[in-house]
C-alpha cells in the first residue's frame, strides 16, 4: 500500500529509517558485560598459556642494568613451571643455588593476582612474603600487570619499605618467551626465559 503524494523512493527512505528505529541500541549495561567477557578471554588465554607448560623449566638472563642487581647479571637463571591447577600455578625462580623465591599466579574475581612466596633454606617463611597484586586492567593474553595491593603496602610500610608502595609488577608470555618484571619510579627489573628450550627441572623451592 502506498501514501498518496509520496514518490516510491521517499517512501523507501521512510521505510528504511523506521525499521532503524526499531532496532535495540548499545546501551551501557550491556557493554560492560562485553567489556568485562574479552577481559575475561584475554586473561584465561594467558593462564592457559603458561599452564600448557606445566612440569617443564626454562633457562633465563637478567636484561635489566639496575646497579641494585648487578650481583644477580652473571648468576644462572631458572624458572620452573612446577605445579598447576584449574586456579593456581607456581613458578619458582632459582637464581644460583638459591631457591627461595616462587611467584604464585591465580585466577580471582575478577582477574588475576601474582603473589610471591619468599622462604628460607628450612622451608620457613621470610619475613617479607606474600606480597604482590591483582589485575586492574584487561591486559592481553600475552602481558598481564600486577599493581601492589593493600595487603603488600601495609607489609612493607610496616617494614619501612614505603619506596616498595608503588610497584607494579609485569608477566609476559608468549611462545618464545617468558618475562618477569619489576617497576616504580627509579627501579626497573626484569629476566626473560628462553621458551624455545626446555631444561631439566631443578630441584624442588624451599618450602616446596
Amino acid at each position: 500500500m502506498t501514501m498518496p503524494g509520496l514518490p516510491t523512493a521517499a517512501l523507501l527512505a521512510l521505510a528504511t529509517l523506521l525499521a532503524a528505529c526499531a532496532q535495540p541500541a548499545a546501551t551501557a549495561d550491556t557493554a560492560v558485560p562485553m567489556a568485562a567477557a574479552n577481559a575475561h578471554d584475554a586473561q584465561q588465554q594467558f593462564f592457559d598459556a603458561i599452564a600448557r607448560r606445566c612440569g617443564e623449566a626454562f633457562g633465563g638472563r637478567l636484561v635489566s642494568t639496575d646497579a641494585a642487581d648487578a650481583d644477580m647479571a652473571g648468576q644462572t637463571m631458572v624458572m620452573h613451571i612446577s605445579k598447576c591447577s584449574a586456579d593456581e600455578i607456581r613458578i619458582p625462580f632459582h637464581v644460583g643455588d638459591d631457591r627461595s623465591r616462587t611467584w604464585v599466579l591465580s585466577r580471582v574475581a575478577p582477574g588475576l593476582r601474582l603473589k610471591h612466596d619468599h622462604r628460607h633454606a628450612d622451608g620457613s617463611e621470610d619475613a617479607i612474603t606474600r606480597y604482590g597484586g591483582d589485575t586492574v586492567k584487561p591486559g592481553s593474553a600475552t602481558r598481564q600487570e600486577f599493581p601492589a595491593d593493600a595487603q603488600s603496602i601495609a607489609l612493607f610500610t610496616a617494614n619501612a619499605m614505603q619506596v616498595s608502595n608503588g610497584n607494579v609488577w609485569a608477566v609476559e608470555v608468549d611462545d618464545k618467551r617468558f618475562a618477569y618484571e619489576l617497576r616504580r619510579q627509579g627501579r626497573w627489573f626484569r629476566v626473560e626465559f628462553d621458551l624455545t628450550h626446555a631444561l631439566a627441572p631443578p630441584p624442588a623451592a624451599w618450602g616446596a
